[in-house]
């Protein structure tokens, strides 16, 4: 049998496995005023734009002839640190600091010249700050820029760190007021899951190896690399969200943003976030990608496809050189750029969007899209994602991208597509086994993905 012939008959093996169980949107919800019936928005952390995308091509990256003074308060100090691609120089990785001071010292009032000196004040190694990666290091992330959008200037909420910016996510605010305890004043504080489940849209809050018993309340009984749940999950919080079951039980295990995939049961709006392939520095940019390309296949296999918008950001600045003074929108930010891509059937092909955009836009788009009314004037200000797509044209297939970085040449390979039709009708027709791979983590499931490496 012929590739082609071949190819055909397994594709229509996979319409009739796919009619079977196709995707609904959740029964009662309101409809959606695009076509994007389905957001998913994941949060990973500690990283600038400079540091991820500083070189790629088309993007506000790093300046040419840029070298960070050493001491920018010393006029008579010319020592100066040009950017250099980690892993080349004897700078070791480590997790740069990444505090409200540091970010003040850093910005210094927006001549951006404080990066070096900042963590050499903090007694770490201030050339650190000038580390970026590049299309070697971050392949899938920069195959995915070249095909769908890369947000250019994107900036975190606030001047702080995690927490600040994870509430600023979910609510348009840090939900602190001065003089008043963090839980009686996030009691008045309300969030977007308030909105959707007043309005009856649905809603899910995935989390990573998640663990139901972990909050604000018992977080000093776990080891901090386990209590970090509590600010990755700003839900976790809230008196509310915990102690009220409608909205404790939207807050659940990852593996069930696999299994709504494959059910027919994905909410209208999913905010998830990791436990360990976050790529907080020093942990591995390698396992992040793998980490978010298994999400966004596992999208691309299901039904949900056409009708869905996959995007990421990242939770601060991570103590990274960025060139671009953030705009001063009110006391609380914006902070410096942070990387941001999206995902979908109607992005925009290859384009990098520089609407100045933060966590907010997120939100900003949910509420126009769902006609929700704005939480604070900053998500009532803020420009949304909405740029990101192109609704005049039909959603395109779904097309999976390799781990590794894709050549011009690579990119007119005219069988790559007959390689991710012909593994994605296998996958959809076996049904089961795809539920198996993605959830249970077999090892037959490991070797499988291990071939799919090879093949992509």
């Amino acid at each position: 049998m012929s590739r082609i012939r071949l190819v055909a008959t397994i594709c229509l093996i996979a319409m009739c496995a796919v009619s079977v169980r196709g995707a609904t949107t959740q029964a009662d919800d309101p409809a959606a005023n695009t076509p994007i019936e389905h957001l998913i928005v994941l949060m990973q952390e500690n990283h600038t734009f400079d540091n991820y995308f500083g070189y790629y091509p088309g993007a506000n990256g790093i300046p040419p002839g840029t070298c960070m003074p050493v001491d920018p308060f010393d006029s008579g100090n010319t020592e100066c640190i040009e950017p250099f691609r980690l892993g080349t120089t004897d700078v070791e990785l480590d997790d740069p600091d990444h505090s409200s001071e540091t970010h003040s010292i850093q910005f210094n009032g927006g001549n951006m010249d404080g990066f070096v000196y900042a963590l050499n004040l903090r007694n770490q190694d201030g050339r650190l700050a000038m580390g970026y990666y590049d299309e070697e290091d971050l392949p899938y992330y920069w195959n995915i820029a070249d095909e769908y959008v890369l947000f250019d200037n994107f900036f975190s909420s606030v001047h702080g760190g995690s927490f600040e910016n994870h509430v600023y996510w979910v609510a348009a605010s840090t939900g602190m007021k001065e003089g008043v305890d963090l839980q009686e004043s996030l009691a008045e504080t309300p969030t977007i899951f308030d909105r959707l489940q007043e309005r009856g849209i649905s809603w899910k809050f995935y989390v990573q190896n998640y663990e139901p018993e972990l909050n604000y309340r018992t977080a000093h009984l776990y080891p901090a690399n386990r209590a970090s749940q509590v600010t990755w999950v700003p839900l976790l919080n809230f008196d509310r969200f915990l102690d009220d079951p409608a909205l404790s039980s939207n807050i659940v295990h990852l593996d069930e943003y696999y299994a709504d995939l494959i059910n027919g049961t994905l909410p209208s709006v999913a905010f998830m976030v990791p436990s360990g392939p976050s790529e907080h520095p020093p942990s591995s940019v390698i396992s992040g990608q793998r980490f978010v390309k298994a999400l966004i296949q596992a999208l691309m296999q299901s039904d949900y496809w056409e009708k869905s918008a996959f995007s990421w950001a990242y939770d601060d600045w991570g103590g990274w050189y960025d060139h671009v003074p953030p705009p001063q929108v009110d006391d609380d930010g914006y902070g410096f750029r942070v990387p941001a891509l999206l995902v979908s059937a109607y992005a925009k092909r290859g384009y990098v969007d520089n609407t100045v955009l933060d966590y907010t836009s997120y939100l900003k788009f949910i509420e126009d899209n769902w006609d929700l009314e704005p939480l604070t004037e900053r998500d009532a200000q803020a420009n949304s994602i909405i740029n990101a797509f192109d609704f005049s044209q039909p959603p395109r297939a779904a097309e999976f991208l390799p781990f590794e970085r894709l050549t011009q040449e690579a990119k007119a390979e005219p069988d790559r597509r007959v390689i991710y039709i012909l593994y994605g009708a296998m996958i959809i027709a076996s049904g089961g086994l795809f539920a198996l791979t993605m959830v249970v983590g077999s090892r037959r499931a490991r070797r499988s993905a291990g071939v799919r490496e090879e093949l992509l």
